[in-house]
């Protein structure tokens, strides 16, 4: 299988989502799953990126998609890899990991 570098994109916010109260922060959850996936498939090279919701980049796609969180009442923080969410609110290491091996990602 060919390897592909896929881009991780956390959308999230500096406020707590309504339901996730005791769940880390979006910031929190953003450093945790990097450095998760590092561990788990070291030397293979992955980018990821954190989105604050209320202060999008002037990325028209990552722009939409912020808003798209916001009016859908989505739990965030939610984390897509290429444009497929995989995580919601509390995202699941083992649900990430079955996508970027989809990728060619081979866990260690």
């Amino acid at each position: 299988m060919e390897f592909t570098e896929v881009e991780i994109i956390l959308y999230g916010a500096e406020q707590l989502c309504p339901s996730c109260v005791n769940l880390p922060s979006s910031k929190e959850t953003y450093e945790w799953l990097e450095a998760a996936i590092s561990r788990k498939f070291p030397k293979q090279p992955f980018k990821i990126s954190y989105v604050d919701i209320y202060q999008p980049p002037n990325d028209p796609v990552k722009a939409e998609f912020a808003k798209r969180v916001i009016e859908e009442d989505m739990f965030y923080p939610v984390v897509l890899i290429k444009e497929k969410v995989v995580g919601e609110g509390n995202p699941r290491l083992k649900t990430i990991f079955a996508e970027m091996k989809k990728y060619g990602y081979r866990a260690k």
